[in-house]
Formats: structure tokens, sequence, C-alpha cells
């Protein structure tokens, strides 16, 4: 027997409104204050105190300056009961921003959300923060129908910046958070998948110097920075520390994502900026894997000289965006994720993520989440897509962490 069944109904027609209204809110990364305002306006309205929602100053923290903090709202329960956190992130990525929302009935898949036009849909992650809007709301709806029902202390985090680094997580002040003995951050998937781990990484800032010359002219008298990059990134591919990496049994990646330089065909460029990153389960081998990339363009700036003998230099600056983690199979939170997925006539399994998820930071800050999908699919595409009965069931299962005793 389904035992999700059981549970309580959600008003589903304005669940799926919640999310339709949030989706059509502009929100990239640095400008979530207008999704934030929306969360706080149906909260109030819906009879949560005021004093019990907060924004802290992460927004003047991060590196992209940002016109919003993350979005703090507690919920006081039944102390014997674990003290519960959800989270959910409010920024999209650009490609969303303009999103005209629409319900469509797909052949294979049901019915589903799509943006009506060239945009992506931002189900990532606002599909997120409606499953958790949705289920503060009905948690207040039967605590008003049933005043002695039991319910969990809870503490709910909107979090901005997380497609640019995780930013919000980061700089969330936990000091406004309290004790949690169990937390879910809804983001990206389907209900079924249970990342109680994922991946750490790095970001790399490279910049090259050469010496500038006419290239008609004179070349032999310049050097230049994109030779010494592409000497630096030929050898890194070469020896097979770039794409997938594998050496010895240890598993990570790397990449040269952004290569910027040069104004003019004539002259032999002295500048050239990059950006990189490398990834990997085990911190040590992710190391390793920079390592390997700071001397690989050691060497090439020694290597690349002029008529004089001149080299140019280098600046690597490199900076950890979020740390590997994986959580037991038995902690609480993956527990109570496993029944409740099987009480929805799923059938759960445990992943860790080869990506960077607000739980890594998160769990930085001693709070041990798992996260959970709310349907969303193709993320940051035109494709994007929002699977309505998956959503659903994440709100259910929201609803159910913090509406009830069980």
């Amino acid at each position: 027997m389904n035992q999700a069944a059981e549970w309580p109904a959600i008003d589903e027609e304005a669940a799926l409104q919640r999310f339709l209204d949030l989706t059509r809110l502009p929100g990239k990364s640095g400008d979530e204050a207008e999704v934030s305002k929306a969360i706080q306006q149906a909260l109030l309205s819906a009879g949560v105190d005021e004093s019990s929602i907060v924004s802290d100053d992460a927004g003047t923290k991060t590196r992209l300056s940002g016109n919003a903090g993350n979005l703090i709202v507690t919920l006081p329960g039944d102390e014997s009961l674990p003290r519960t956190l959800l989270s959910a992130h409010m920024d999209t990525v650009p490609i969303c921003v303009g999103c005209d929302p629409v319900i469509r009935e797909h052949a294979e898949l049901g019915r589903i959300v799509v943006a009506n036009g060239p945009t992506g849909l931002g189900a990532d992650d606002r599909s997120g923060c409606a499953a958790i809007l949705t289920a503060v709301l009905e948690r207040l709806v039967r605590q008003a129908n049933d005043p002695t029902l039991r319910v969990p202390p809870a503490v709910v985090t909107f979090l901005i910046q997380e497609e640019v680094g995780l930013e919000g997580a980061r700089h969330l002040d936990v000091s406004k958070v309290g004790r949690v003995d169990r937390a879910f951050n809804f983001d990206g998937g389907g209900i079924d998948t249970i990342r109680h781990g994922a991946i750490g990484g790095e970001r790399i800032q490279i910049t090259l110097r050469g010496h500038a010359a006419h290239a008609g002219v004179a070349p032999e008298k310049g050097v230049s920075a994109i030779v010494i990059a592409a000497e630096a990134i030929s050898s890194l591919h070469r020896d097979g520390w770039l794409g997938l990496v594998e050496k010895e049994g240890r598993r990570g990646t790397a990449n040269v994502g952004v290569f910027q330089g040069g104004d003019a065909t004539n002259v032999i460029t002295p500048l050239v900026e990059l950006r990189a990153e490398a990834r990997s389960h085990d911190p040590d081998f992710r190391g390793e894997i920079v390592s390997q990339m700071q001397s690989a363009f050691e060497r090439a700036v020694a290597s690349v000289k002029d008529v004089q003998g001149r080299t140019g230099s280098m600046e690597f600056t490199r900076r950890v965006d979020y740390e590997a983690f994986r959580l037991a199979e038995d902690h609480p939170s993956v527990i109570a994720a496993t029944e409740l997925i099987s009480q929805l006539g799923r059938t759960p399994r445990c992943e860790v993520a080869n990506g960077g998820l607000d739980a890594n930071w998160l769990m930085r800050h001693g709070i041990e989440a798992v996260t959970l999908g709310c349907g969303q699919a193709a993320i940051h595409t035109v494709d994007e897509h929002l699977l309505i009965d998956d959503y659903f069931a994440a709100c259910r299962l929201a609803t159910q962490l913090i509406a009830s005793a069980d």
C-alpha cells in the first residue's frame, strides 16, 4: 500500500500557482531581492510573525555584489522533536530571466511546466523555494485547524547566489539559524535521489604577462602571453591533467574555462587572463591537480623568451569553492529522507554528487544536510522543465518534514 495516501492532502493548485508566480520573477545571482520580498509577503500574509523572518548580510560579503541577503525563517515547535532545517536557493542562471512559465501535457512525462519563449524555466531552484514555502503554509493551516498538533521546531533558509559558487551558503550567518538536528536542501533533480555527499572544488585565476612588440615589424622582440598560455594548457592536456584526471586510482576533473587576452592582430599579446577549476572527492588529489596546473604555467613562463632572453611573469591564485563531504547512510537526515520517499511510493537511492551544492557549505557550518530534488530537468538550458507530479511529491515530503510529529 502506498502510505503517502495516508498523509494529509496539500493544496496542489495553490502549490503549483506558487511555483508559477515565483518563476516569473527575475532573480539571477546577486539580484534576488524581488524573490525574497515575494516570499516574505507570502509568509506574513499567512500569519508568520514578522520577528521570525530575518535576513543576514551575506549579500555584502559575496564576491558578486548583491541586493539581498539570505532569508531565514524560524518556526517554533515541540522541542522534544528534532529541529528541522529546510533550504533552497533563490537565484537562477541568467538564461532564465524573463521566463513566462506555461503548463503543458507531455505524451511521456505527463503534465510539465516549460518556459513559453527563448528563456530557461528557472525551476532550479524556484521549485525548491515554492516547495518549502508550500510546506510552511500547509503547516500553518494545519496548526490553525488543530491547535493541539505536534510539529517539530523548524528553520527555513532561502539562500542567495548558489549559481556563482555557493556564495550565499558560504556566508550564511549561522547565529541566526540556531541548532539543527536534521537538514534537507531542496535543489535540482528527481525526488527519488538522496544526495548525501558532494564533490569539492577549487577555482583558479591566472594572469600571464608577456612583453608587447609589433607583430609585423619585430615579433622576436616580444613575449606572447597567448603562447605561454597555449604551452601550459597543451602540456596539461598531454600529461593527463585536464578534463577527466585519473592517476593511480585517484580521480578528479580540471578545466580551463575562460581565456581572455589580446586587442589586435599586429601586437604580440602582453596580457592574458584565464579562469580554471579543479574538482575531486579527494581533497588531497584535488590539491595535487591544482599544483600540477600551477607548475605547468610556471614552466611555460620560463620557456617562452624573446631574442634578449626575457621571459614573462605569472600570478596564480586559488580559492576553495567548497569542500567535499559524505554523510553516512545511517545519518538521521538520510534515514528520514529514505523513509519518506518510500512512503511516497518511490524507490529512494543515495548518490554522491559530482557538482557543488549549498549542502557543501552547510556542512562546513556544522549543518549536515542531504539534498533532494523537486522534479527539475534539463536545468540551465532552454529545454528546462518541471515534472509537476514530482514537484507535488517534493511539496508533500517537505510538508511532512515540518508539519508532522512522525
